[in-house]
């Protein structure tokens, strides 16, 4: 029976976080949800749910699309206890070729809100894990999933897609990765708590620090951070004494003026011996006064130099997008191939039966002279007649296919039709006009 691959869903560009949020599934929502959809809809054969925060979407296989659609439609109101008008306006369709595509290029991350990044690979494995926990998997999906992990292998080996900083606090991280050989030695001195210099400050205890220091206003939030993030609160009236101590500094205070100048790090830089100490300031207004960067050994960067390293690796990673891309498109043509060949298999099966059948009848019209043969020379001769259909068979295909490679299905099933059924049927041996036996 053919099969298209049909993906009906929402994303980040066509639903706002208040629908995406209430159509998403929990993941151990997602097996007993596909059980119900197979349950609630015959024209679907296959399926798979790829719920995250940027997109819902349901990947099936069906005989007729538009049924399909509109059954996933009902399901997601239905098991979602929506009104179907909430989101349908937001819903996307795709099947057969640009579905494949889609699927492609999601697992290679060049549909992510940030491109290249690598989450959404991981997702779309445990999406296939939950589909065959669910036995909603088949063989047209199975290989469609294992191909789109394929592809983002490669799309990660062959480019440079998922390098570069693509946010403030990694941004933040490679800078500092560039300032200090080590980051397990260092010591991190949290000013504020604003939430990009907690994330920051997270991304850096993950990467080992030696030690975190964090100072507040509100010397509670100090210390609820600080056990949260397994470091030391510090009172912010007495703060500059454990300056000495930082490597890193990440300021975000709310403020109208610096609260660090260089007459009061000059004296700390001494006393570290002129140690390198990089500034973070992630504050707007600025925590630190801009003279700091023409002291020795003092790195500071503001948010607005984050951000340009920022949009220096969205650009690189969209230039190596343009060869991801590349790489999609020759890895849709071949699933494409696979796909129509496997749609073929039923008339194929008729095809080599037919020809098999020819073979049969031949070798019976000369059971006579043949069963005077040797018996190693009765198995030449049917090894023989063995490898001619399976040239010939191979020659019909051969001739089936069109130009792009895909194979003609309609034709096909009107060849094996014909080869089965013939205008006068299968050749019997009393219609045959050769010689007797033997001559």
């Amino acid at each position: 029976m053919e099969q298209d691959i049909l993906i009906v869903g929402v994303n980040h560009r066509t639903a706002p976080v208040g629908v995406r949020e209430r159509l998403a599934f929990a993941d151990q929502e997602v097996t007993a949800a596909l059980q119900r959809l197979k349950a609630r809809a015959p024209s679907i054969f296959e399926a798979a749910i790829l719920s995250t925060c940027n997109r819902v979407e349901v990947v099936t296989t069906t005989g007729d699309p538009a049924r399909a659609a509109a059954e996933v439609g009902e399901f997601l109101a239905s098991d979602r206890k929506l009104e179907a008008a909430s989101f349908n306006g937001s819903l996307y369709r795709m099947e057969g070729r640009e579905a494949v595509r889609h699927l492609f290029r999601v697992g290679a991350s060049l549909d992510s809100m940030v491109i290249g990044e690598p989450q959404i690979l991981g997702q779309l494995k445990i999406a296939y894990s939950q589909a065959t926990a669910a036995g909603s998997i088949g063989v047209v999906l199975h290989r469609a999933f294992h191909r789109a992990f394929s592809v983002a292998k490669r799309v990660r080996e062959a480019t440079l897609i998922g390098h570069g900083s693509v946010s403030v606090s990694s941004a933040a991280i490679a800078l500092a990765r560039q300032i200090f050989d080590r980051l397990d030695d260092k010591t991190v001195m949290l000013m504020g708590a604003g939430r990009m210099a907690e994330l920051t400050a997270r991304h850096l205890k993950a990467l080992a620090i030696e030690s975190l220091l964090i100072t507040n206003r509100t010397f509670n939030r100090a210390v609820a951070l600080a056990r949260e993030l397994g470091g030391t609160a510090v009172p912010f009236d007495s703060y500059r004494p454990y300056l000495k101590l930082a490597d890193v500094v990440l300021g975000s205070l709310a403020g109208t003026n610096p609260v660090l100048g260089p007459e009061d790090l000059e004296p700390i830089m001494r006393e570290r011996r002129y140690r390198p100490m990089f500034l973070i300031d992630l504050g707007v207004p600025r925590n630190f006064d801009e003279r700091l960067n023409a002291m020795a050994n003092v790195y500071l960067y503001d948010i607005d130099d984050l951000g340009a390293v920022v949009m220096k690796s969205h650009k690189e990673r969209e230039r190596e997008a343009e060869k991801a891309e590349q790489i999609v498109e020759l890895e849709l043509e071949s699933f494409i191939r696979w796909l129509s060949g496997l749609e073929l298999v039923p008339a194929i099966k008729d095809i080599r039966t037919s020809i098999e059948r020819l073979r049969e009848v031949e070798l019976g019209r000369h059971r006579g002279w043949l069963e005077t043969m040797e018996p190693g020379a009765r198995e030449r001769v049917e090894l023989m007649t063995r490898a001619l259909v399976n040239k010939i068979l191979h020659r019909v295909l051969a001739e089936l296919r069109r130009d792009n490679g895909a194979v003609d299905r309609a034709y096909a099933t009107e060849v094996a039709r014909r080869l089965l059924c013939g205008e006068g049927g299968p050749p019997d041996a009393d219609d045959d006009d050769s010689d007797e036996e033997g001559t």
